[in-house]
């Protein structure tokens, strides 16, 4: 209901008319309601909410990228997310260049396929480090050959497995690389008119900086885009208890390699001396046959062993362990 008004802020407001410090048509022009254009060929299927909460999915993928892919690369990687949009899926592959690294990525349990495009001077970097190089792009673009390709789809599939833990604040997924295309024709998952959101990853692989691009057609997150909201996400942050967390970490560590030697004995000679063994001399090592001897771990003896033979190789039996207090 309008606000009603007494007869004294009437007879003020014909007064304002009649003496023309209001003007009726500026009075007219506030009544109307702004009316904003909507682009039926471009619906809003992505809200700001939801971009946003794309982009804290991705933050947690990139920092997942930096740790692992400088395992296989050997050379130090960072990734970070450098924006979202939403377009539609024609504009997202007129926009793309041959040749292009294109992971087309099946995202079960959700209908439809997903688009991890690599920038081709990210990829030549990659294989570069993988054929043993320093990781150097190319200056004139050229097609992957088929060894390449088999590099490249190694590496995206690590890329597509660690999907799995950053979207499971949204949902369970079970990614899996279907397939890599180098041409965007034959990367066409969904209609040209149909909208995606697009979130962007800057790439740095020692000196060579590019972009890895996620493409998530609306029709494939459907079902789930209720759940892309910052409160939906944090409230479903799966916590590690401190228990759980140490076995992980004992886990990992029973497969570290560590050097493990044993210690014959130890001596000193001279440099002249040194130069001048043949084979047949020897070097008194200060210890007896019957001793026992120390086992280190890494620098910090450990065990106490006799030496012996297992088969046709050298051995050492363990006879005493070394605890930290009896250092």
């Amino acid at each position: 209901m309008g606000e009603v008004l007494s007869q004294s802020e009437i007879d003020s407001l014909l007064s304002a008319l009649s003496s023309g410090e209001v003007d009726v048509n500026e009075i007219q022009n506030n009544d109307e309601k702004q009316v904003k254009d909507y682009d039926f060929k471009r619906p809003a299927k992505f809200s700001k909410e939801h971009l946003r909460t794309l982009e804290l999915i991705f933050e947690h993928y990139g920092r997942l990228l930096s740790t692992n892919l400088p395992v296989y690369l050997r050379k130090n990687i960072q990734v970070y997310v450098a924006s979202s949009e939403t377009v539609t899926f024609a504009e997202f592959s007129n926009a793309l260049s041959n040749p292009v690294i294109l992971g087309i990525v099946n995202f079960q349990p959700l209908n439809g396929n997903i688009i991890v495009e690599l920038t081709a001077n990210i990829g030549y970097a990659i294989l570069d480090r993988m054929l043993g190089g320093q990781g150097n792009t190319l200056d004139k673009l050229r097609d992957f050959s088929e060894i390449e390709m088999g590099i490249l789809d190694k590496v995206m599939s690590l890329c597509t497995q660690l999907l799995r833990e950053p979207w499971k604040n949204v949902i369970e997924i079970s990614p899996l690389l279907e397939r890599i295309e180098t041409n965007t024709q034959f990367a066409q998952i969904i209609a040209p008119n149909e909208m995606i959101a697009i979130v962007t990853l800057n790439v740095k692989l020692g000196d060579v900086d590019g972009f890895m691009n996620v493409c998530l057609p609306y029709v494939t997150i459907e079902s789930i885009i209720d759940n892309l909201n910052t409160k939906f996400w944090f409230t479903n942050m799966t916590t590690i208890e401190a228990e759980d967390q140490t076995e992980l970490l004992e886990a990992m560590l029973r497969r570290v390699d560590v050097p493990v030697k044993a210690v014959l004995g130890k001596s000193s000679i001279a440099v002249g001396d040194f130069l001048g063994l043949q084979v047949g001399d020897i070097i008194k090592l200060g210890k007896r046959t019957d001793e026992e001897l120390d086992i280190y771990v890494g620098d910090i003896k450990k065990f106490t062993a006799v030496p012996g033979t297992e088969h046709d190789s050298y051995a050492a039996k363990i006879t005493s362990i070394i605890r930290e207090e009896e250092e």
